[in-house]
């Protein structure tokens, strides 16, 4: 450690915002403090070419805003986080070509069973990959993107593909690099080699020279060109959001001996390997294999998390009703108790749109009491949210015999005490609930290991455990409470998956 203070800069982007925070460490607590927020907006299919894409040139602005601040500040590096699986495309001469389409476009419909059969069998993609089979992972993307293989353009087409972070990275710096964890989550690298695989990209025919060469977590991108950055340096951070923000996670148990939560837009609960589970029984259960920070694997389930309350709040806005979160959630803790349930991973709830409207439809189909209010739609996300989260703990408990105690929320999810009450009398597990920044957090740590003042993942865990405050939730409803709800539940859950499963393998 150097014996002084370190500042450095965040870049968190959201699916429906973004942020810039100054972490300041002084060898032994770290504090944040918020210095840019942004809106994420993305363009509509009308002004987006028939497509729903992210502004990439309004998000390159904001981005440049956060830093520009934070070098004014004095930070001395800065790294940027995004989203999973999105990507845009460079020109000869390195220009963006459009917009990066968005991953809830449905340019993908249909392309998981039609690309299956390019790989030798159903499940080749998944024993390679290691990935969840989910419609927007980058591999669909791609295959949507090149139906016929890159040489249909004549060479005339895009001559990189960068991930949003390594996009971002690349404006300031004009270096070009592919970050491990944020390449993983998109079924293009073999988990096990944790490289690029061959036969994946030989299936969408597309060269490996498209892609920057990779860089793990803690590289140095290079310095920000322009003279109002000051000569910050962009590090190279676990650049997914989730593989950040599991870093953050305040545990001083060894890998594959907790459960976390990281709770915001998506839900991904897991756990932590040192190797990739690839098994007929993650497959089923469609498990996935992404890579951590330190060379971990992030070992989890993607859950439809609390978009369904983010798209609701935005109908019942519509409506006239309150919408702020403590409202939301005090009325669905006076609500009645697992009245009705939902499959929150159901596709329906995917696209943008009138969530209660989708909700209340889903529960009228499978014969169940439709919610008539605000608070009775949300007592129905937090109860089919807490049911998905013990049904996928105990998947992982069996999946990698083990039976961890206690599940740590981290994000926002963290601060609705109400969903975090429900959890832990659900699941059985008490619920250790922050930080809430946790993926800031996991940004930060990475800079300050980057230079020199953190020696890991421990010592970065630890970091954690003395700067941030933790509020753990005990179960309080006795042994066997919401079974009746969890075998209704289970039955939505089985259904909804082997569905799923039929249209991967294209059956």
């Amino acid at each position: 450690m150097s014996g002084k203070t370190r500042k450095v800069l965040a870049v968190d982007l959201g699916a429906s915002s973004g942020r810039g925070i100054i972490g300041e460490f002084d060898g032994g607590r770290l504090t944040l403090r918020e210095i840019h927020r942004f809106p994420n907006e993305p363009l509509p299919p009308s002004a987006g070419g028939g497509h729903l894409r992210w502004n990439a040139s309004a998000l390159r602005r904001e981005v440049e805003k956060a830093v520009e601040a934070g070098a004014s500040e004095g930070a001395e590096s800065a790294g940027i986080d995004t989203w999973g699986v999105d990507y845009g495309l460079l020109d000869g001469r390195g220009e963006l070509i459009s917009d990066p389409v968005h991953y809830r476009d449905g340019r993908t419909a249909g392309i998981p069973s039609a690309f299956g059969k390019r790989m030798s069998h159903p499940g080749r993609l998944y024993g390679i990959t290691g990935i969840q089979s989910l419609d927007f992972n980058t591999v669909y993307q791609l295959a949507a993107e090149f139906p016929h293989g890159y040489r249909e353009k004549d060479g005339e087409g895009p001559s990189k593909i960068l991930f949003m972070p390594d996009l971002f990275g690349y404006f300031l710096t004009g270096e070009q690099a592919c970050e491990y964890t944020i390449a993983s989550t998109g079924a293009l690298l073999d988990a096990r080699t944790r490289d690029f695989s061959p036969e994946v990209l030989g299936a969408l025919g597309i060269g490996r020279d498209m892609f920057a060469p990779l860089v793990q977590p803690g590289n140095l991108l290079g310095r920000a060109r322009e003279e109002r950055f000051r000569g910050i340096r962009i590090i190279n951070v676990a650049s997914h959001d989730t593989a950040s923000a599991v870093l953050s996670v305040p545990t001083d148990r060894a890998a594959g001996e907790f459960l976390y939560i990281s709770s915001g837009t998506w839900s991904l609960l897991g756990t932590e390997l040192r190797e990739p589970l690839i098994t007929p029984e993650s497959e089923r259960e469609n498990w996935t294999n992404e890579g951590g920070a330190g060379g971990t694997v992030r070992f989890l389930k993607n859950i439809m998390g609390l978009w369904l309350l983010q798209e609701s709040r935005r109908a019942f806005a519509a409506a006239g009703f309150d919408t702020s979160f403590d409202s939301l959630s005090a009325a669905a803790a006076e609500a009645p108790p697992f009245g009705s349930l939902i499959d929150p991973d159901d596709p329906v709830f995917s696209p943008p749109g009138d969530m209660p409207s989708r909700i209340a439809t889903f529960c009228a189909r499978t014969g169940q009491r439709v919610p008539r209010t605000p608070g009775e739609a949300v007592r129905v996300i937090f109860d089919s949210l807490a049911m998905r989260y013990r049904y996928t703990a105990n998947a992982a408990a069996s999946l990698c015999g083990t039976k961890p105690g206690a599940i740590n929320i981290v994000g926002g999810g963290s601060k609705d005490e109400t969903l975090c009450r429900l959890t832990a009398d659900v699941t059985g597990m008490s619920v250790i609930a922050g930080p809430s920044e946790a993926t800031a957090v996991g940004n930060i740590l990475m800079q300050l290991t980057a230079l020199g003042e953190i020696g890991g993942i421990s010592e970065a865990r630890e970091v954690v455990r003395r700067s941030f405050g933790v509020k753990t939730y005990h179960p309080s409803k006795g042994e066997g409470y919401g079974d009746e709800a969890f075998e209704r539940f289970r039955k939505l859950a089985e259904k909804g998956r082997d569905a799923a499963a039929e249209e991967s393998n294209g059956r």
